[in-house]
């Protein structure tokens, strides 16, 4: 399959959000069950680290960083969200938009990356684990979904460029 890798921008937004509610849907990506609006989307995510694969004029895949903290001290720290298309799963577009979002988060003076995933999500902590995530914990209960209980693995990946 053939892509790239582009910077996010609000023309995407239908796109990426079809793509997050694919994600709610499987009930393996997400606590939320329902997609935001753009404004409070925008609003809570880092407006310099937002990618998304792209196929012709077809968006395959996103990736994005949100801050953790307002705190100047956490100013590095950044939380991970990726999500492709069903469509594109297992092509490489994953492992792609993240190794490019790393890059993106180095370059933009983030030295420590989070990720919070179901266990049952094999698949994305296989994904974060091959780009340099280690697993960190479990929160146990950490969401109520469907009325189920739902424990995060909780990953990191520490910069070896910026904050060493």
């Amino acid at each position: 399959m053939e892509y790239t890798l582009d910077k996010m921008t609000a023309a995407d937004w239908e796109a990426v959000r079809d793509i997050y509610l694919e994600g709610i849907a499987t009930r393996n990506a997400t606590i939320e069950t329902e997609s935001p609006d753009w404004d409070e989307w925008n609003a809570n995510h880092r407006s310099d680290c937002r990618l998304v694969a792209r196929s012709d004029d077809k968006v395959l895949g996103w990736a994005v960083l949100s801050p953790v903290s307002q705190r100047i001290a956490y100013s590095g720290v950044a939380e991970v969200s990726i999500y492709v298309a069903a469509s594109a799963r297992g092509t490489g577009v994953g492992k792609a938009l993240l190794g490019a979002l790393i890059k993106a988060s180095e370059e933009a003076g983030v030295w420590s990356l989070q990720a919070g995933i179901f266990p049952e999500n094999t698949a994305s902590i296989a994904l974060h684990k091959g780009v340099g995530f280690r697993e960190i914990g479990v929160q146990e209960r950490k969401g109520f979904l469907d009325g189920v209980w739902r424990d995060v693995v909780l990953m990191e990946r520490r910069s070896q460029v910026v904050g060493v």
